[in-house]
């Protein structure tokens, strides 16, 4: 359900890696929520770092719309670079489990295994 790839890399440098991985791979990082920084700045005392990178391909998620709107719910996909136990991580959930969980649709099937795959492709780029 999930897909985990441990990387050498800082937090910061492996998100910036993922970022330049998941564009030339073409998709795009709509947004990066720090929850480290967040939490911090909120006053809850955090410590270890956490980059969730909000990524889409257009066309992919057209498609996905097209056949389930509810399925809005689901998108972005989510790609969190994290620190545990002193090593660093880069992750997502499965798209095809999530959307299996969610839709017996085999068009939405068809999208969400080509979306794990250029993810997937672009996770072990940036590791």
């Amino acid at each position: 359900m999930k897909y985990i790839k441990e990387t050498s890399k800082t937090v910061d440098q492996a998100v910036a890696d993922l970022e330049k991985s998941i564009i030339a791979n073409q998709f795009g990082v709509m947004h990066i929520h720090n929850l480290h920084a967040t939490l911090n700045k909120k006053g809850v005392p955090f410590e270890q770092q956490c980059q969730v990178l909000e990524v889409c391909n257009p066309h992919q998620a057209a498609r996905v719309l097209k056949d389930d709107m509810e399925m809005n719910m689901a998108l972005p996909c989510r790609v969190s670079v994290y620190e545990k136990d002193g090593n660093n991580y880069i992750g997502m959930i499965s798209p095809k489990a999530m959307l299996s969980q969610l839709s017996d649709s085999e068009a939405l099937k068809e999208v969400a295994e080509e979306v794990e795959a250029v993810i997937s492709k672009a996770i072990d780029e940036a590791v």
